[in-house]
Parts: structure tokens; sequence; C-alpha cells
């Protein structure tokens, strides 16, 4: 008999819960594919949905950060295009961009304003199969494995696309702040573009670990001193705030070298303050980043397979989904629900 149903983690209300629920197993729309999915990163991105900050409705199926392989093609979906069988990820990214607004013109498809969010505006990856339009879509470098891949669909190419839009010279000082999810690939994904890497973080619990993935220094960051420690090392020109650390921004633009650009990847949960002066006197920076869309993906994916870089993650059930989601601050340093 045919499978019919398939087993899913959703939120079911607003600032519920995730709660294991029994689905039909979805059909894909013109232009889509249906999914099986293997493996979905569990990241702190789920709160949009958890909370409907996008306005969406419920039950929500969330996760963005999906790997899996294609398992029937919509109308419209070319089989030289795409296979039966093929691997393929999905990230925050979830497509059906209009191409024609001023954003798409600019290349910056993330931004269009009628574009999806996987996880968000339709179903994500916290169930057995999942329906993705085929702009969405990254094809899996052969040979990665779908665990490990997951996360650097959103924790990877967060920090990496992040990164090379800075135009940061190499060979250049940088820094890393919160060594987790986002940090312990910014790390890798610094050095192996061929810079020298100062990882900042409170205490000195992650040195070890840190030098382990390519940092060439360390500064404890709850050191009254830890400023002009960085400043002593030499002349930062970038740093990759990965902590939602609000209180740290002034410090770390000091910490900055002139012309040096303070890169904030974690949302805080409350303003910061930065000395207008501070940035003027220095000709320093702070921008702020969003992941990228499926290029990006496809580009990250390749680079962390060509150099090595390493995915730390802990495998959850997906009956056990809404612990790994409730527990994400203690991941060491990304948990991934493995369905497959």
């Amino acid at each position: 008999m045919t499978k019919t149903t398939m087993k899913a983690a959703a939120f079911t209300e607003k600032g519920g819960k995730l709660q294991i629920i029994e689905l039909p197993i979805p059909e894909p729309a013109q232009g889509w594919v249906r999914i099986k999915v293997h493996a979905c990163g569990v990241c702190q991105g789920e709160n949009v949905c958890k909370y409907g900050t996008m306005g969406n409705s419920y039950p929500r199926v969330p996760g963005h950060e999906v790997v899996g392989e294609i398992d029937k093609l919509g109308d419209g979906v070319s089989s030289e295009d795409y296979n039966i069988g093929e691997f393929v990820g999905v990230g925050w990214f979830g497509g059906n961009h209009c191409g024609k607004c001023e954003i798409c013109l600019e290349n910056e498809w993330l931004h269009c304003k009628k574009a999806s969010v996987c996880g968000v505006t339709y179903d994500g990856g916290y169930a057995e199969y999942m329906t993705a339009p085929i702009s969405a879509l990254v094809k899996i470098p052969k040979g990665m494995d779908p665990i490990e891949s997951s996360p650097l669909l959103c924790a990877g190419v967060t920090v990496y696309n992040s990164f090379i839009h800075q135009n940061i010279k190499p060979g250049s000082l940088v820094g890393v702040t919160g060594i987790g999810g986002l940090g312990h690939y910014a790390i890798q994904f610094c050095k192996k573009l061929g810079y020298q890497v100062i990882a900042m973080s409170s205490g000195n619990s992650k040195e070890k670990l840190s030098k382990e993935l390519g940092a060439d220094y360390y500064v404890d960051m709850s050191k009254e001193n830890y400023i002009k420690e960085i400043q002593s090392i030499g002349s930062v020109k970038c740093i990759l705030a990965t902590a939602p650390i609000a209180s740290t921004v002034q410090g770390l633009l000091e910490s900055l070298g002139i012309n040096g650009k303070l890169v904030i990847l974690a949302a805080f949960h409350e303003p910061f303050n930065a000395n207008s002066l501070t940035m003027i006197g220095g000709a320093k920076s702070i921008v702020g980043w969003a992941s990228g869309d499926a290029r990006d993906s496809f580009e990250t994916l390749n680079f962390a397979r060509n150099n090595n870089i390493k995915s730390l993650v802990n495998t959850f059930p997906l009956e056990k989904a809404n612990e790994a989601f409730e527990n994400i601050g203690q991941a060491r340093f990304r948990h991934v629900i493995k369905l497959l």
C-alpha cells in the first residue's frame, strides 16, 4: 500500500512548542519538486516561524537547512535539469523571487519582496518530505554528507557570503566573535581564504578548539584590557560578530584598525550603542548581513568541500525536534535533525 502521510515537527500555534504531527505527503506544484528529507539543521531563525514574525499561518513546519533527494518532479520541471534521486538543498532563501524588480535586477534575490522563506512562507525540512520551487534549490556537490552539509545552508553561507563581499585584502588580520554555530565556520572559512584570524570569546574554554579550527590568536573578551590586546596583535580589518551581544559593539569598533568593518551576523535582542567619533576617526563601518540565495549556497558548499571545512554537529531524531530546538544554545556547534 502506498504511503500517503508523513511525520513532521510543526508549530501548531503562535509561540507554542514543536509538536509531532501527521500530515499528507505533499504533491509538488508546477515548477516545484518534492524532496525526501535526509537531514535538516536547527537554527535560531526558526523563532521567526514560531512567533509569526513574518505573518506565517499555523500549523507550519519550520526548517531551512534542508538536504535530501528529489522524490518527484512537478509539472514543468525538466528531467534534463533535475533527476529523481538527485541530492539538493534548500536554505533560508525559499525561491519565488520575481526577477523583475529593482532589487532582483541588482542581483539581490534574497531581498526581493516576493521571495519566499523556506519553513516560514511554506513548510520546511522538519518533516519526512517537503516541496520547494526549483528557484530555491542548490545541488549538493557529490560526496558531501547530508548531515554535515545541512548547516552550511544557513550558518555556513551567512559567514562565507558576508565575508567575501567585504573585499578585505587577502592576508589581512580579521576577527571572529562568538565561537558557536556561525563562529566555528567563520574561523575556518577566513583561514582557508588566506587571512590571519583572531578568535574572540568570553573566557578561555574555547581557546584550544579555536586554534584547532585555524585561529592564529585567541582573545578572552572577559578581560578588561581585551581591546588593547587585540590592537597589539595588529590592525584588524574586519570582525565577524556572530554572538548576539549588543553591549560588545562599541568595544569591537575600538578594536578595529583603520578602515575596519564590523559585520553583524546575529540579531541582537536590544539596540546597540556606537560612538560616531570612533567610526569617523578611524573610517570604520558597521555592516549587517543576511544569508544568501541558492547561488551563494552552491558557492559555499563547493568551497567547504574543496577546503575541508568541518561541521561540528549533534544529531537528533525527528521525534526530538523540540528538544534540539529548545537546547540550541548548548549545541556544539550545530544541532541537526537526522531523518535518514
